[in-house]
């Protein structure tokens, strides 16, 4: 039986490859994306993509050292002990306290909530416009900003906010593949040092009952790109969306799904899953 990527020895995989990433193309006026249908017929969103073909280095070597506070992100080795993600109730039974015991043991965080999740199951050609099932976002974004991060505690949390945002702060996707070995639309990180204060542009997303912002992020040559080659289920990626440190910690770290070009025309399309939670330190 042949080896698959990730089992093989460093030296017979690839240290990085080149693909096309899509980045912020020119926008008039401030960015926006509409989860549903906008009013009036308006466009649905403003953001054009601009592609760059960028290297995007293997991640395996340097794996155990990737950290959230240097680059950004970082990995975790286990599988979970939930084995039927179409149940909605034991995602939330076992997943959520299973992901966030992992977020609590990579940060040190004294309290981890968990506040949402989303499966993505691709379609070919289909574009992700919120509806089931979700598709691979391939758009180089960070989920949160400055603003939307403690507006998202404000939002959670109201009750307790404005305590706890006296402490530090995080916001960490725990990302995983359902199954594996990943060669369909794996997921690409940046290194969160390589990235300028002026490459991220806060994007308004327009739910039937909020505002939500991201950032959209513009091409820097300077930006290191990172993936995990033929995922596993038993391995996750942890994504930093925000952090309120200001001590040169990283704070916010672009991400975005990819189109590898080295794989194999009748790779089964990607499935997996996120979980999003919010992290507090003592104050």
């Amino acid at each position: 039986m042949s080896l698959s990527l990730a089992e093989r020895p460093a030296a017979a995989r690839p240290a990085a490859i080149e693909a096309e990433l899509n980045y912020l193309g020119p926008v008039e006026g401030r960015p926006f994306t509409w989860t549903y249908a906008p009013p009036e017929g308006g466009p649905r969103s403003n953001i054009l993509a601009e592609p760059h073909r960028v290297p995007i280095h293997d991640l395996r070597p340097r794996a155990a050292a990737a950290t959230l506070d240097r680059e950004g992100f970082a990995v975790a080795r286990g599988a979970s002990a939930l084995r039927n993600f179409d149940d909605e109730a034991a995602i939330r039974a076992i997943y959520y306290p299973e992901s966030a015991r992992i977020l609590q043991a990579a940060t040190g965080a004294a309290r981890v909530h968990v506040f949402d999740h989303t499966i993505r199951r691709r379609v070919p050609g289909a574009e992700d416009r919120g509806a089931v099932p979700r598709q691979p976002v391939s758009r180089v974004h960070v989920d949160h900003t400055e603003r939307s991060g403690p507006q998202r505690v404000r939002d959670l949390l109201p009750e307790e906010a404005e305590g706890l945002l006296r402490g530090r702060v995080q916001i960490v996707n725990l990302w995983r593949p359902l199954v594996g070995p990943v060669r369909d639309m794996p997921l690409a990180v940046c290194d969160a040092a390589t990235v300028a204060p002026e490459d991220l542009v806060a994007s308004d997303l327009i739910y039937p009952d909020r505002t939500g912002e991201t950032y959209q992020v513009r091409f820097n040559p300077a930006h290191r790109w990172y993936w995990l080659p033929e995922m596993l289920p038993e391995e996750a990626l942890l994504l930093k969306c925000y952090d309120s440190a200001r001590d040169g910690v990283a704070r916010f770290m672009p991400h975005t799904a990819f189109a590898d070009p080295t794989a194999p025309a009748d790779a089964p399309p990607r499935q997996s899953i996120e979980i999003r939670a919010l992290l507090f330190h003592d104050a």
